[in-house]
């Protein structure tokens, strides 16, 4: 009696979303690396979550290089497969894959089953309104790896004081936004794992809609394509954030307290009557660090300029 009370609550819950989405279409990519034990039961639950919702929608798969069956599982479901023939990256499958969907809507999720597809109906319909919907991991971040945590507070406190807004989920793998939106700054967008950070700080350091909505996140199937190699792009990811997203809120601040070391040791220096190197070393570097955060400004709003 409980079961057949949740399935009509579920039923009532799906037609509510449905009656939301009169007009609305929805394509949905799938990047895929080595998923043959997740990809096809994925798909299964992308379509369960949309057949009922009576709009037209579309499923594309990219298949990253993967060694194992998951081009061939992909194509045996009948969804539309496309491939990079050699593993690309992560950002680049996205990219191939939102530059060949037909909506204006365009929903991600990954293939490994950590992300539940009963949340694109709603986050879409949340999208009417918004130009990116990003499912927020929240309390369900647990299931991260505890190697992985310290490196992703970093980012998300660092991407924050950047947007200067709270960004709650930096990099989740959910989201759903307007592709014409999004085209602008796909030349901007990495080939690897950093393609969704990234997505994230273009939406908002201009000026774009974007909201969160909270999602459950399981464990993934099969293992994780995290290296240590990553934590040399973790670096890089972070320069890159810092000159090309709002360089100034960085620039600033650094030369500001090289000059008030500059003048604390410079005082110290009359007292002493023996001005030192050292001050003018710290006047001369505030005045660099200054002139490039004005250079990486001018650098960043030609990049990102509508």
């Amino acid at each position: 009696m409980k079961d057949m009370d949740l399935k009509a609550a579920d039923k009532t819950g799906a037609m509510a979303v449905a009656s939301e989405l009169d007009g609305m279409t929805l394509s949905i990519v799938i990047p895929a690396y080595n998923e043959e034990g997740a990809v096809r039961e994925t798909i299964e639950q992308v379509r369960a979550a949309m057949d009922p919702q009576g709009i037209p929608y579309e499923i594309i798969v990219v298949d990253d290089g993967s060694e194992d069956r998951t081009l061939e599982i992909a194509r045996e479901t009948g969804v539309i497969v496309d491939s990079n023939q050699v593993n690309t990256g992560y950002g680049a499958s996205l990219k191939r894959g939102i530059k060949r969907a037909q909506y204006e809507y365009v929903a991600i999720i990954d293939a490994d089953g950590t992300y539940p597809p009963r949340y694109l109906p709603p986050m879409l319909a949340m999208c009417r309104d918004q130009d990116m919907v990003v499912g927020d991991r929240g309390a369900a971040m647990k299931n991260v790896p505890l190697i992985r945590r310290p490196a992703k507070w970093v980012l998300n406190t660092f991407a924050s004081f950047l947007a200067e807004r709270r960004l709650n989920d930096l990099n989740s793998g959910l989201r759903v936004f307007r592709k014409s939106e999004l085209v602008p700054f796909i030349p901007l967008l990495p080939q690897k794992f950093s393609f969704t950070t990234t997505i994230t700080l273009c939406m908002s350091c201009n000026g774009k809609r974007m909201i969160y909505t909270p999602i459950e996140y399981g464990r993934r199937v099969g293992k994780s394509k995290i290296r240590p190699v990553d934590f040399i792009n973790f670096i890089i990811l972070v320069l890159r954030m810092t000159v090309l997203f709002n360089p100034l809120r960085v620039f600033i601040p650094l030369g500001l307290m090289l000059m008030g070391v500059g003048a604390l040791k410079f005082v110290y220096d009359i007292w002493m009557d023996n001005l030192s190197e050292t001050t003018i070393f710290a006047f001369l570097s505030a005045l660099i660090i200054w002139s490039l955060g004005l250079i990486a400004d001018m650098i960043s709003r030609l990049h990102l300029r509508p």
